[in-house]
């Protein structure tokens, strides 16, 4: 199938779809996701669709404000990511430096975390403003491009400036966990931070709901292998 074909098998495709993964339109169009991301690029920048958090979705279902993304889905699954949170907590003692990355199950931690002797890192604005009110707790933010999508700060400039921490534990999320145990994660600001949160931090925690098993996203991270613990709900 030449390019035309597939950009035009795309658009037919999300006609009768509101939103496609990008990991199935790969496999479904026999090609490469490096390939697929170009085409949705350019078929987004000629205003045929929108790309968002590993998916392409028609233009018409595209409509929501970009902040909307974060606040859905910290309700999809809350139940599931409540649980996950909670038991992390329990990895965390006072006087700890913790690293938090973007994802909405970290922000339910952030939310029910104790005001206690902690510095946080992350690069989530939605967790520094749920820790601000919290004032025993130092919060670092990585600063950087707002993702307004994403509710973080995408940028790699910013992670050069946490060189100097000890960071003894990063809690994180992903997109998917494959067969092999490589963690998957959408290619944006957001991969990098957790791959060098992975490299930096002394432990580190995978937060993954059972929907994320066995699936894949658009960029690995990781492998379950190189990380202390996975906690599954």
């Amino acid at each position: 199938m030449n390019r035309q074909a597939r950009l035009d098998e795309i658009i037919a495709l999300l006609k009768n779809n509101a939103s496609l993964r990008v990991s199935d339109l790969a496999a479904g169009l026999n090609v490469s996701k490096e390939t697929l991301r170009r085409d949705l690029q350019y078929l987004q920048l000629k205003g045929l669709l929108v790309r968002e958090y590993g998916k392409a979705r028609r233009l018409e279902d595209a409509s929501k404000a970009p902040e909307m993304a974060f606040d859905s889905r910290s309700k999809s699954h809350a139940q599931r990511k409540t649980a996950l949170a909670d038991t992390a907590i329990g990895w965390i003692t006072p006087g700890m430096c913790i690293a938090l990355d973007a994802s909405s199950t970290c922000w339910h931690l952030a939310k029910r975390l104790a005001d206690q002797d902690l510095t946080v890192y992350t690069n989530s604005y939605r967790i520094c403003a749920e820790l601000e009110k919290k004032t025993h707790i130092r919060v670092l933010c990585s600063g950087g491009t707002l993702d307004r999508k994403f509710a973080s700060y995408i940028n790699d400039s910013p992670l050069h400036m946490v060189r100097h921490l000890d960071i003894d534990l990063f809690i994180f999320s992903c997109d998917g966990i494959d067969a092999g145990g490589n963690i998957w994660d959408t290619d944006n600001g957001n991969a990098l931070f957790k791959k060098f949160m992975l490299k930096k931090s002394l432990q580190s925690i995978l937060l993954v709901d059972s929907s994320k098993i066995e699936r894949s996203s658009e960029v690995i991270i990781g492998n379950v292998a190189t990380v202390t613990a996975v906690i599954r709900r």
